[in-house]
């Protein structure tokens, strides 16, 4: 049986994430962090999403990007790219579904994972789990706490299976498996894990980050996402240190 870490080296992995622009980018949050926090959170939690895809070694890094100026002509996708040895891409026109359609069937047939950034505290193990689903399945959904699903990888012939979804919904992930189930398709689960969208998600991921550097955790486990950990300790969110 091939191993999680060469069926990861076969695949393309996907970031899709957004220019971390203030008043941009996760604007949500600009309430509780100001619109620079907000951005400056967002930049941490696409570091923190490369650098973990990039750690599993695969064919390919790919970074879908969107933004106010072509992906190719901005500064920071740029650099990113630079940084991790990864190709840009832009999500193109349209909706959620119909960005991620194109993405993913830019590099279905050889086996393709797309995650979002929004999962900053997702282990890398999670990542090469869902890798390992794609041996058995043609489709594998990582659902999100809020109904939704933070990755979604293919192989092969790519189903029609965005069409119709309401996205932001909290049925996101049973209107997707239903989707897929008209098309004959019974997609691998790979396991939960919590988005960062809203200010309760953000308490929720500094009491997760707090934890795991208690000393009463066991082995100290290292924080799955340093950039992010860093981006809370400077606006007073996290203490540093044990």
């Amino acid at each position: 049986m091939a191993t999680a870490d060469f069926i990861t080296r076969q695949l393309t992995l996907v970031i899709f994430c957004r220019e971390p622009i203030p008043n941009q980018a996760k604007t949500r949050l600009s309430k509780y962090l100001g619109a620079a926090g907000a951005a400056a959170l967002a930049e941490a939690f696409i570091l923190d999403a490369v650098a973990k895809c990039r750690m599993l070694s695969p064919a390919r890094l790919v970074i879908a990007g969107t933004g106010p100026r072509p992906v190719e002509g901005s500064t920071f996708f740029r650099a990113i790219a630079r940084r991790f040895n990864a190709t840009l891409m832009a999500q193109g026109a349209g909706g959620l579904g119909a960005r991620m359609e194109r993405a993913l069937a830019s590099f279905a047939a050889r086996g393709v994972i797309l995650i979002g950034t929004d999962t900053p505290s997702l282990p890398p193990a999670m990542l090469a789990r869902s890798a390992a689903l794609l041996t058995r399945s043609r489709v594998v959904l990582g659902p999100s706490l809020d109904g939704g699903y933070y990755l979604v990888g293919v192989r092969g012939a790519l189903p029609d299976m965005f069409r119709g979804i309401r996205w932001s919904s909290p049925s996101v992930l049973a209107k997707t498996i239903a989707r897929l189930a008209r098309e004959g398709v019974r997609p691998a689960i790979a396991p939960g894990w919590y988005d960062v969208d809203r200010w309760r998600d953000v308490e929720l991921l500094v009491a997760h980050l707090a934890a795991m550097r208690s000393p009463r955790a066991p082995n100290h486990p290292q924080t799955p996402c340093p950039a992010t950990a860093r981006a809370l300790a400077r606006l007073g969110l996290l203490r540093t240190g044990r």
